[in-house]
């Protein structure tokens, strides 16, 4: 399958020691993804956390679609993260440990699926 890179964060290298990656997609508006398309995303200062069993991005920036008009959502609200319970379970384990988060490291189109690259990271 076919993957192209649409964005990748540029301080995550510089900032974290790899532990591990996991490939995640996400839930996204219409308009959302049409500025994703357009290249309209950023995750300079995102990462990840779990809340009641779910995984969610924050502080991804996906830039308004300039004609969504009414149709338009919150540049910086959560994203919720699709991962099976296997590998939420595994995530909630490993973010226990003292130092460790999730940063997401890059966006991609895999066919036509945006998925998130999330990595977990030992500061």
């Amino acid at each position: 399958m076919e993957t192209k890179l649409i964005a990748k964060n540029p301080t995550a290298y510089h900032n974290y020691n790899i532990e591990s990656k996991l490939e995640a997609g996400i839930v996204l508006f219409g308009t959302e993804i049409k500025s994703i398309r357009n290249g309209k995303v950023n995750l300079k200062d995102s990462y990840a956390y779990i809340k009641n069993a779910e995984v969610f991005v924050s502080g991804m920036h996906i830039s308004p679609y300039e004609h969504g008009n009414i149709f338009n959502k919150n540049p910086l609200r959560d994203k919720k993260l699709l991962l099976n319970k296997k590998e939420i379970n595994k995530l909630i384990g490993l973010t226990k440990q003292k130092g460790y988060s999730l940063v997401p490291i890059s966006i991609y189109f895999k066919g036509n699926f945006v998925k998130l690259e999330l990595r977990n990271w030992e500061r």
